[in-house]
């Protein structure tokens, strides 16, 4: 049976995300955008508004998330979007934003990530970029499983968007020391595993959910120096400046970082199928488990793919969230 081909777009590594959304109207479209307060956050959540979008700034900081949302209506003239506090790192305050949401939900964009130059963890001893990156977003979904699934009912499906990262290529899961208890920490390491989890979580929410309507993707934004860089150690600034200069990557714009996002938010084509892996604004190719990055920086490793894999890292994040 010959492969199935690959979801394509009109749209490049070059394209804005003001024009993949140019003509697209989100009226009546409720979203929440976390991480929205700076780079990558700030122009998804512009472009929603823009568009029509009933948008949600889900931040840790309230005084910059206001912020960002007056810049947001006084530069597009929509509608501001609304802001609440969420700390993806802190179960309490993930609990607390899924109390309070009590309307239909029809787009979940997972934007907020973190990086560190070393070794924290969380009060219950996670590893901090996989408590944030993958676990928080986890909880964040799930919890509002029902909210996206009433949205689906109303507008004839919902969508959730993960973040994840041409980093996924460096690492899978290790379910064995999810958390560096056992081996040498490597931020490096442990950021990639976070972002091979963000793509396997799309696959297996898809499989659970899409009956309700509703389906999950995956983008890699590309490289864009955002905040997210700020706690960069110099071996992991030199590392990607050397991948930049092998032609690896090269750098985006934040504009054009969030192209990808946008395409699997308010496109048709990924409207109604999910778990795929997209880069440069369409779905990427697979490689196997032993590619080099440095030969296929634009392709998605097997293992953030495999549904057997995906469905064992949701059922031991199920199972986290619960002790």
């Amino acid at each position: 049976m010959p492969a199935p081909s690959l979801i394509s777009t009109p749209f490049t590594a070059e394209s804005t995300a003001a024009e993949v959304m140019s003509g697209i109207s989100l009226q009546g479209i409720r979203a929440i955008v976390t991480g929205a307060s700076s780079g990558l956050g700030i122009e998804t959540a512009r472009s929603l508004a823009v568009a029509g979008a009933e948008v949600v700034l889900a931040v840790r900081n309230l005084d910059v998330g206001r912020k960002v949302a007056k810049d947001i209506q006084r530069e597009t003239k929509a509608a501001a979007p609304g802001v609440a506090y969420l700390d993806l790192a802190d179960r309490s305050s993930i609990a607390a934003f899924v109390e309070s949401w009590d309307a239909p939900l029809h787009l979940l964009i997972n934007n907020a990530g973190v990086v560190t130059g070393g070794l924290e963890r969380t009060p219950e001893g996670w590893e901090l970029q996989f408590a944030t990156n993958h676990l928080g977003h986890f909880a964040l979904a799930t919890g509002l499983h029902r909210a996206l699934a009433r949205g689906a009912a109303e507008r004839n499906g919902a969508r959730i968007v993960a973040l994840s990262s041409t980093a996924h290529m460096r690492a899978g899961i290790d379910f064995d020391d999810l958390h560096f208890e056992r081996r040498p920490y490597d931020p490096q390491i442990a950021y990639a595993q976070s972002k091979t989890a963000n793509a396997l979580f799309a696959v297996e929410a898809t499989r659970l959910w899409a009956s309700d309507g509703i389906v999950a993707n995956a983008v890699n934004p590309g490289g864009v120096v955002t905040g997210l860089q700020r706690n960069f150690t110099a071996q992991q600034r030199a590392s990607l400046d050397a991948a930049a200069a092998a032609g690896v990557f090269r750098y985006k714009t934040v504009e054009q970082g969030a192209a990808t996002t946008m395409v699997a938010a308010a496109l048709p084509e990924f409207a109604h199928t999910g778990g795929h892996y997209l880069d440069d604004c369409r779905e990427a190719y697979t490689v196997g488990n032993e590619a080099s990055l440095a030969d296929h920086p634009h392709g998605v490793k097997e293992w953030a793919l495999d549904p057997l894999i995906a469905r064992r890292l949701w059922t031991v994040s199920s199972e986290l969230l619960l002790d």
